[in-house]
């Protein structure tokens, strides 16, 4: 049986590393679900839900990682505003054996973001990676 992997993407990552990891954790034949929550957002912006352009930058976040990932067999999703809320929606429908965090240093990610992956592996009962990478 396929393992079930959600790749959850606030920031881009390398198509290498990100297919490495994969196939280290899921392997080739992995059924994967990338949702990139809608996170880049002013706070202004997230009070007055006014999310359109934090959604257009999310999809084309969770676009191209679904590209980079080294399976034929991906979904793509755009998630709510806060990260851990879109980890929780999606595994309503898309029951994971494991998640993969992408995200800045926290240092750099933005208010939404911070604390993502280590909040994400006490609340679920998962295995969580976090690869972390450089805004540059």
């Amino acid at each position: 049986m396929a393992r079930r992997v959600i790749v959850v993407p606030t920031a881009s990552i390398s198509d290498s590393l990100l297919q490495t990891v994969v196939w280290a954790h899921a392997g080739q034949d992995a059924e994967i679900h990338v949702v990139a929550p809608a996170s880049n957002i002013s706070r202004l912006d997230w009070l007055t839900n006014d999310e359109g352009d934090a959604r257009g930058e999310a999809l084309e976040l969770a676009e191209s990682t679904a590209e980079a990932t080294p399976t034929e067999n991906v979904q793509v999703d755009v998630g709510d505003s806060d990260p851990l809320q879109t980890i929780e929606d999606a595994l309503r429908s898309f029951p994971a054996d494991e998640l993969i965090v992408v995200t800045l240093r926290d240092a750099d990610a933005g208010w939404l973001e911070k604390g993502t992956a280590e909040t994400a592996l006490d609340r679920f009962s998962l295995p969580v990676t976090h690869l972390v990478v450089d805004d540059s």
